[in-house]
């Protein structure tokens, strides 16, 4: 990894992850992939480590750190087992980040802490059937009775919402009209709330050990107190929220990309074709060049959107190009990898085949690869 522009608390925390990932990540992720199971033990030593924490201030429980930390932690999980960098991606991002940026100083104190220590987690409920790319579809609903919300509709897609150790989850929803249109709002429903049904995990085609469910809500009651941030506010929160996640993602993609480069070199030298090592044929080398060259485009992108975001300036296409040039980077070069590692790529047991299961919705989730392009044209003043 030759991260030049990184302080040396950042190549210290980037290497402690490495580490954590090869040593103790990796080992578990044939085995959590094939049986579906998030391994909450290893989840437990990531909040240990303090990797929930990252970017919070300590007074909360958090490392003090920035976002571009949080994204260095992520792309070195990235490298061994997307499940779990994304895990702590939404964990962060989705779960605590909501609540850090839009909460009341009571709804802090209370829900950050054990997010922070990842002893708990929390999702964020915004995809529905009827609204994917257009999150202003949202058809489920809130109304106030009594000093109660009463929810009713269902979200689908929603990570790490229905783990053993998931405390709420965040969502979105339609809670009157406006001249504008529908005024939308967001509200922390806890877990285990009547009316409120986690239903059973999707089974999907990658990221197997992340924790993805559909969510029912038939009036589904909670206190007037659980609204997060200002009425009508939670569209343009959410966006915001979306945009800071797309660094995240890109750094992820970034991880994904590098660890299917490493495999693919190394299979390449160990790898004996009609007399030669693999790696000794030109067509191999200028496939492995592209694989490098793709790894180094997307870690500039996402460390450019993560500095400008810590820095306080505007950063939303710059995450827009960096989610868009490292999910293109973690598809191609797993398929790249899977093509040189031959029959083998195409065997679970081997990392270069779930990183090419696992990369496909890293150029849809948090924004489609169409949604990024949109982005961008529109700055362009199109």
């Amino acid at each position: 990894m030759h991260n030049h522009d990184l302080t040396d608390d950042e190549q210290e925390l980037a290497g402690l992850v490495r580490e954590f990932a090869d040593q103790v990540v990796a080992p578990r992720s044939y085995e959590a992939d094939r049986t579906h199971t998030l391994p909450l033990d290893v989840v437990a030593q990531m909040g240990e480590l303090g990797l929930f924490g990252l970017p919070f201030p300590e007074e909360f429980g958090g490392q003090g750190g920035d976002y571009f930390a949080l994204c260095l932690a992520i792309e070195a999980l990235g490298r061994v087992d997307q499940s779990l960098a994304i895990t702590l991606e939404a964990g962060v991002s989705l779960g605590a980040m909501p609540i850090f940026r839009f909460g009341t100083d009571a709804q802090k104190a209370e829900l950050l802490p054990d997010l922070l220590a990842g002893t708990a987690l929390a999702g964020f409920g915004l995809t529905e059937p009827e609204a994917g790319s257009d999150a202003g579809a949202t058809r489920t609903t809130a109304r106030l009775e009594d000093g109660e919300w009463v929810i009713n509709g269902s979200k689908q897609f929603i990570t790490n919402s229905g783990t053993d150790i998931t405390r709420f989850v965040t969502v979105t929803a339609v809670t009157g009209e406006t001249d504008r249109g529908k005024e939308i709002s967001t509200i922390i429903v806890p877990s285990g709330t009547p009316g409120f049904t986690v239903e059973p995990a999707y089974d999907k085609v990658g990221w197997h050990a992340s924790d993805t469910h559909p969510l029912t809500f038939q009036d589904a009651r909670v206190p007037e107190g659980n609204l997060l941030g200002e009425r009508g506010r939670g569209f343009a929160n959410f966006l915001h929220i979306l945009d800071e996640g797309r660094i995240a993602i890109a750094a992820l993609s970034t991880g994904a990309a590098e660890g299917c480069l490493e495999a693919a070199v190394d299979y390449a030298k160990k790898r004996t074709v009609f007399g030669e090592q693999l790696s000794t044929r030109q067509s191999i080398q200028f496939m492995l060049a592209r694989m490098q060259l793709r790894v180094h485009n997307a870690r500039l992108a996402w460390h450019h959107a993560a500095r400008l975001r810590d820095a306080g300036k505007s950063f939303k296409v710059e995450a827009a190009i960096a989610k868009l040039t490292a999910s293109d980077a973690a598809m191609d070069n797993a398929r790249d990898a899977t093509q040189i590692f031959g029959g083998n790529g195409f065997m679970n047991e081997y990392p270069v085949a779930r990183h090419y299961r696992d990369s496909k919705i890293l150029e849809i989730g948090e924004g489609t690869s169409e949604v990024q392009l949109l982005v961008i044209s529109r700055a362009l003043g199109l």
